[in-house]
């Protein structure tokens, strides 16, 4: 069974406060829209001492947040009531601490449905409250719909995975040595062009700027690779766009072209594109970010009393919401909703989409490791910017991360971060999506809120 919020879908982009008070045209006048459930009036005074209690203090720049929107689950006697007493106020606890301004969390079980908070703001000082139906970036879990891209084209035996990346495209330093399948699990050596400093100033400088894939990759080729092909693992932006480029030459169509023909049209996914500009699909939350993205290249995690001192010293973030997105392209360029990425983790994980031979494929996940180890373990060389391998995942398969069981990816791009992942021995999906990419601690928000969830629902 699943349950849902009853949201006015009605186009939304940066508003006044004072336009809160309009009624959406769907509406009977003078009716306001029902975001969920009301509970009875001895348990909303339960669940709201329970939330005032988790709270913490308000910094200059905190979002206020109101009473939250969430879909109740259907009854269950080990879940009933799980969102509002305990996840609710452990999830606003840590917006409140890491200073994000607004998060859409989703969890589906087969036993409750789904369940979905709306926390926060989608504009800071507007009082506008997040929607679930808002579109956000979503990173680095792009990289999942290219590389289901290539792997069709792989099941169709219009390229191979061992195949030569100089085969497809020319250029490439060391091509003939890397192959497709290392580019799909991030092995290739190759260096990681969102890690260079002159093209993190550009987009300091000129977040309007435009770059094609060619461009991105001529800042990849400047620097030497981190490891010999298949000999350790990072992150990579490269690898994806190079996959972006393979896939778009060997069917002579655009990228996105390809992806609403191959994943979005099959799983109805309306509301997912790869945004080649500054704009995004209304209605749209606003994304926030601490700090420059050239010093967030080094600046390393922190805790206490250093994260304390970052977090009274960091001011207001920056709102990235109009920063072109071209630059990310097929590794991070993409948008979407909750409910689209609520059809897409389970797809992506039980390989919904691919023949039985590419779905063994790209489920044969290398455990990560931050050192060489024994076989079948990558060693990680990932940047202080992207914090732990794969934001967290323990292994990587090809173009999809494992996440203690739970098959998919997180992400992030200026503004935004995100976490899209499915548990096949659970049932389980959760969709996390935060309207800020890095706090002043420098931890990447959708991850954090992703413990909670994971801590709180699946006792990890």
């Amino acid at each position: 069974m699943t349950t849902r919020l009853h949201l006015s879908r009605t186009a939304r982009t940066a508003r006044p406060a004072s336009s809160l008070t309009s009624v959406p045209d769907s509406l009977p006048a003078g009716a306001a829209p029902r975001l969920a459930r009301r509970p009875k009036a001895g348990l909303r005074r339960g669940w709201k001492a329970a939330l005032i209690a988790s709270l913490l203090p308000l910094t200059a720049a905190a979002p206020a947040f109101g009473s939250p929107s969430v879909a109740n689950p259907a009854p269950d006697p080990n879940k009933a009531g799980l969102m509002e007493k305990k996840l609710v106020p452990d999830l606003i606890g840590t917006m409140q601490k890491l200073r994000i301004p607004g998060a859409i969390v989703s969890v589906t079980m087969p036993k409750w449905g789904t369940t979905t908070a709306a926390l926060g703001t989608d504009y800071l000082g507007s009082g506008q409250r997040m929607d679930a139906a808002e579109h956000l970036r979503i990173g680095d879990v792009t990289r999942t719909f290219t590389g289901t891209l290539v792997l069709q084209l792989a099941g169709q035996h219009r390229l191979g995975l061992d195949e030569p990346v100089a085969a497809l495209v020319p250029g490439v330093p060391g091509g003939r040595h890397i192959t497709v399948r290392q580019l799909l699990q991030m092995t290739s050596g190759l260096y990681d062009y969102a890690e260079d400093s002159a093209l993190n100033q550009t987009l300091d400088q000129h977040p309007d700027a435009k770059f094609t894939p060619q461009q991105l990759l001529a800042v990849a080729f400047r620097h030497k690779p981190y490891f010999a092909p298949g000999k350790g693992f990072h992150d990579s932006a490269t690898d994806s766009v190079l996959l972006g480029m393979i896939a778009e030459r060997v069917t002579r169509q655009p990228l996105q072209t390809l992806m609403e023909q191959r994943i979005f049209r099959p799983l109805g996914m309306k509301d997912t594109r790869i945004d080649d500009g500054a704009a995004i699909p209304a209605p749209n939350a606003h994304g926030y970010q601490y700090g420059p993205n050239a010093a967030g290249l080094t600046a390393p995690v922190l805790t206490g009393k250093d994260a304390a001192w970052a977090d009274w010293s960091a001011g207001k973030p920056v709102d990235m919401t109009t920063a072109n997105a071209s630059w990310a392209w097929a590794a991070g360029a993409a948008s979407s909703t909750l409910a689209d990425l609520n059809r897409w983790a389970p797809a992506l994980a039980t390989g919904k989409l691919l023949s039985p031979q590419m779905r063994g494929q790209q489920l044969q996940f290398a455990k990560l490791s931050g050192s060489a180890g024994a076989a079948g373990t990558l060693a990680s060389s990932s940047s202080p910017a992207s914090g732990t391998a794969a934001y967290g995942a323990t292994g990587y398969g090809l173009a999809v991360g494992d996440y203690a069981g739970f098959v998919g990816n997180a992400g992030r791009i200026p503004g935004y971060s995100s976490f899209v992942a499915y548990d096949p021995v659970k049932q389980a999906t959760v969709v996390v999506l935060a309207n800020s990419s890095r706090s002043p601690d420098g931890t990447v928000p959708a991850a954090e809120l992703m413990k909670r969830v994971a801590a709180d629902v699946f006792g990890g």
